[in-house]
C-alpha cells in the first residue's frame, strides 16, 4: 500500500481510510492510496511552512543543484515510474517514458535559472535617492495536478516553486498518485552543497485523496500563498473564487479546443502525420492537442484518406504490451462523454471516416477503449465543435482561404493553442497575429516546450506555466527606495 509523503516521511490518512487506484486498461487494482483529509492538508501546509525557512535562505546556486540531483534520482527509477504511470493512466508504456523525458527536462530547465532571477536599479527623481526591484520567494504554494499527464504538470508547479526558494503541497489527481508519490520520493532524497546538504524535510509535500476534499482544504488555508491548477475551465472557475477570498496568486491551465489549419501549400504529409500525433497521443486526452481540423478544400480529401489510412493501422490495446499505440481513455465516464458528443454530430449529419466506436475481443472488452474517430460534414454548432473533446475523436471541417479559417478558428470559447501549416509566411503571419491562442505554432506539432512560456487565454486559463515567466509567478516584487545620508 502506498503512503503519502509529508515532511520527508511516508504517512498515512489522519482517517486512516484507504482508497483503490485501479488501470484503467483491464479494471484490476494497481495499489491502494491514503484518502487524504483536511487535517492531513494542515500537517503537509505546516512541514512546507517549517521547510521555506531554511529553503529560501538557501542559495539560488544551491537551490539549482538540488534540482539537479532530483532529476538523477528520477533517472534511476525511470523504468520503474513509467510501469507505474502506464498501470494507474492508461498510457502507453512509450507516452510513459517520453513524460518522464519531460519532467526531467523541465527540472533541469529550472535547475539552471534558480541562479539567473534578476531584479532593477531604477533612478529615482529626488536627489541623493535610487530605487532597487527585489524578488523573493512567495512561501507556501500549491500544486494541483490532472491525470493525463501527472508527472509532466506536477513538474510545471514543482519546479519553478523550488527554484525560486518556496515549499509546494502537490496534490495528485485521486486516480493518479503512484508516480506521483515515486518521484516526489526520489526529489526528497536530493541533495546540494556536494552532498552535504539535502532539501529540508517538507520542501515538497504530496497528500492524496479527492479534490473536493484535499483540493478545497488547500484553496481554503490561508498559509498557502500560491495555487497552481491545472485541469477543467468548470474546475478552475472555482478555484479562482474561492483561492480569491484569501487573495492567493493563481495560475490555471484549463482546458482547450485547438484548431488546426492545414493551407494548400502546405506540406500534407507532413501534417498528416502530426495531425495523427497531435490528436491521438495520449488517447486523445489533452489539453492542448488538435481537437478541430480545418482543411483547405484542394487538399482536404487527400488529407482525410491519408489520415484514415493511418489510423486504420493504429493498433489500441494495454499500454504494457509493446505493439500497442494507442491505450484505454483513463476513466469510463470519459469515454461515455467522447462517445455522447460522437453521437451528438452524427445525429446532426456528421459522417464517420475511421473508428466511432469500441474495439472488443478479449482484454479489449475489460477496459475503456475507444477506437480513434475522424468525423467529416461537422456542423458547426455541434457539441465536438463547441466544446472540449477529451478523448480521441476529432472533427474535420474544409475551408475556401485564410480569412475563412482564422475566423472558424477563433469561433471557440478556448485559446490555448492553434497551428497553421503553410509554407506561405503571409499566411503564417496573418494566422500568428490573428489566432485567438496563448500558443501559435507553424508546420508544428502542438508541443509545450518548457523554454518558452505556456498558457491560454477566455476560456483556456490565466498566467503562464513553463519558460522563464513562470518564475514570475512564484516570485513577489518589492520596491525598495535607499537615500544617502
Amino acid at each position: 500500500m502506498a503512503k503519502m509523503l509529508i515532511r520527508g516521511e511516508q504517512v498515512d490518512s489522519a482517517s486512516e481510510d484507504m482508497y483503490e487506484v485501479r488501470n484503467p486498461a483491464t479494471g484490476q487494482v494497481v495499489d491502494s492510496v491514503p484518502a487524504g483529509t483536511a487535517q492531513d492538508v494542515e500537517r503537509a501546509v505546516d512541514a512546507a511552512e517549517e521547510a521555506f525557512k531554511e529553503w529560501a535562505d538557501t542559495t539560488a546556486e544551491d537551490r539549482g543543484k538540488a534540482l539537479l540531483s532530483a532529476c538523477e534520482l528520477i533517472r534511476e527509477r525511470g523504468g520503474e515510474i513509467a510501469q507505474l504511470l502506464t498501470q494507474e493512466q492508461g498510457k502507453t508504456l512509450f507516452e510513459a517514458n517520453l513524460e518522464i523525458h519531460h519532467l526531467v527536462h523541465g527540472l533541469e530547465f529550472y535547475a539552471g535559472l534558480a541562479s539567473k532571477v534578476r531584479g532593477a536599479h531604477v533612478p529615482l527623481p529626488q536627489k541623493g535617492a535610487y530605487g532597487m526591484v527585489i524578488r523573493q520567494p512567495i512561501g507556501v504554494c500549491g500544486g494541483i495536478v490532472p491525470w493525463n499527464f501527472p508527472l509532466t504538470l506536477m513538474g510545471t508547479k514543482l519546479g519553478p516553486a523550488l527554484a525560486a526558494g518556496n515549499t509546494i503541497v502537490i496534490k495528485p489527481a485521486s486516480t493518479t498518485p503512484l508516480a506521483t508519490l515515486a518521484c516526489v520520493e526520489q526529489i526528497q532524497k536530493a541533495v546540494f552543497a556536494d552532498g552535504k546538504k539535502s532539501l529540508p524535510k517538507g520542501a515538497v509535500n504530496v497528500v492524496t485523496g479527492s479534490g473536493g476534499t484535499v483540493g478545497e482544504a488547500m484553496l481554503r488555508h490561508p498559509s498557502v500563498r500560491r495555487i497552481a491548477f491545472t485541469g477543467s475551465t468548470e474546475v478552475g472557475r472555482h478555484v479562482m473564487e474561492v483561492a480569491g477570498r484569501e487573495i492567493k496568486r493563481v495560475t490555471l491551465e484549463l482546458g482547450g479546443s485547438d484548431p488546426m489549419i492545414v493551407m494548400e501549400d502546405a506540406n500534407v504529409d507532413a501534417a498528416i502525420k502530426m495531425a495523427d500525433v497531435g490528436r491521438f497521443f495520449n488517447c486523445g486526452q489533452m489539453c492542448l492537442g488538435v481537437k478541430r481540423l480545418y482543411l483547405h478544400e484542394s487538399i482536404a480529401d487527400r488529407f482525410i484518406d491519408g489520415l484514415a489510412d493511418l489510423l486504420s493501422k493504429k493498433a489500441v490495446g494495454n499500454g504494457m504490451n509493446r505493439e500497442t499505440r494507442m491505450g484505454p481513455l483513463h476513466l469510463v465516464y470519459q469515454r461515455a462523454e467522447v462517445e455522447e458528443q460522437v453521437q451528438d454530430a452524427r445525429s446532426r449529419g456528421a459522417k464517420t471516416v475511421a473508428g466511432g466506436a469500441r474495439p472488443s475481443g478479449g482484454e479489449l472488452d475489460q477496459g475503456f477503449y475507444y477506437l480513434p474517430t475522424l468525423l467529416t460534414d461537422v456542423p458547426e454548432d455541434a457539441r465536438i465543435s463547441t466544446e472540449e473533446c477529451f478523448g480521441p475523436a476529432l472533427p474535420i471541417f474544409r475551408f475556401k482561404d485564410i480569412d475563412e479559417a482564422i475566423e472558424k478558428a477563433n469561433n471557440s470559447i478556448y485559446g490555448l493553442g492553434a497551428s497553421i501549416w503553410t509554407r506561405n509566411m503571409l499566411y503564417a503571419n496573418k494566422a500568428i497575429d490573428r489566432l485567438q491562442a496563448g500558443n501559435v505554432w507553424v508546420n508544428s506539432l502542438h508541443y509545450g516546450y518548457d523554454e518558452l512560456p505556456f498558457g491560454g487565454i477566455k476560456a483556456s486559463g490565466l498566467g503562464r506555466e513553463h519558460g522563464p515567466e513562470a518564475l514570475d509567478y512564484y516570485l513577489e516584487p518589492k520596491g525598495v527606495v535607499i537615500v544617502n545620508v
